[in-house]
């Protein structure tokens, strides 16, 4: 059972790192998962599976950063329900970099849901709102503003070479 839980969990934080990018073809869902926490706690009554404490989630080129992640899990196989991660959230992928106070994936909509001041980072370009929601087998993004602020983003058409001649 333990080791189901696991796996699990392990399967989520993978799909939550991959998701946030949309990683398609980096080769990275073939390489191990490496997880590190100060601590991993299972409830199977709550059927949940904490990590806490510097919690760094590795895969290929991909780390997925916070301070305590919860997976949710339901149904008779022990299916994960819902990944959710708190405080200082943060995934690295190669230049691209999404941070922000709490993230959630829920695995039965494929969507990641970042808040707490989110920002994405695509080299120099950065997008900011006050909830940033990606779909991911749909591969969008919607950005919603709050009450006192509103979406900016900030892109570089071409990259830092454009409108340069050679």
């Amino acid at each position: 059972m333990m080791r189901r839980i696991l796996f699990g969990s392990v399967l989520a934080l993978s799909l939550f790192a991959a998701a946030a990018f949309g990683a398609q073809g980096t080769g990275s869902s073939k390489e191990p998962l490496k997880v590190k926490s100060d601590t991993l706690t299972t409830d199977n009554e709550k059927k949940t599976a904490t990590f806490e404490g510097k919690v760094v989630a590795r895969q290929g080129d991909m780390t997925l950063y916070a301070d305590r992640l919860v997976v949710s899990y339901s149904g008779p196989g022990n299916e994960v329900s819902q990944v959710e991660a708190f405080g200082n959230v943060r995934i690295v992928q190669l230049e691209r970099q999404a941070t922000g106070a709490h993230g959630v994936y829920d695995p039965k909509t494929a969507r990641i849901t970042l808040d707490g001041n989110p920002r994405v980072v695509s080299g120099e370009d950065v997008v900011t709102g006050k909830v940033i929601v990606y779909y991911v087998n749909e591969q969008k993004s919607v950005v919603t503003s709050g009450p006192k602020e509103r979406v900016e983003a900030v892109i570089h058409p071409g990259g830092k070479d454009a409108g340069q001649k050679r």
